[in-house]
């Protein structure tokens, strides 16, 4: 058994290459081989969001607050709020963050595939992301 405490593993902000926007990423859990999956709670303020990306093996997302948008290539944007899971399928691209007037929180859960967990993708325009 291992036990990770809170604060334990420091914050860290969201590089702007992958992220518009302030983004907080703080790690939850790692899971040693042969586990593949990993998970950390990210935080993002109002107008923040991810790039485009797609993981190999999906994402799950659990919004834990706040109030966010989602959207895979070709739909529409959809609102998530807490209690909401999101599930994106392998190589399936699309983005998510918060609304441009409220912070949202998400726990992102993936796991790996030949050593990646995402690949990223060109960032959301601002036309996009006000749809």
């Amino acid at each position: 058994m291992e036990i990770k405490r809170v604060g334990s593993q420091p914050s860290n902000p969201g590089p702007a290459e992958w992220f518009t926007g302030t983004v907080r990423i703080d790690p939850l859990f790692q899971a040693p081989a042969p586990a593949l999956v990993q998970g950390a709670s990210v935080t993002f303020e109002p107008g923040a969001r991810t790039a485009w990306h797609t993981h190999p093996l999906g994402q799950t997302l659990i919004v834990t607050a706040g109030c966010g948008w989602a959207q895979h290539h070709g739909g529409p944007v959809e609102e998530i709020r807490p209690g909401d899971v999101v599930w994106f399928a392998p190589g399936e691209k699309h983005w998510h963050g918060a609304t441009s007037t409220m912070a949202m929180t998400h726990i992102a859960i993936q796991e790996q595939s030949g050593g990646r967990v995402v690949d990223w993708l060109e960032k959301v325009s601002d036309d996009q992301y006000r749809r």
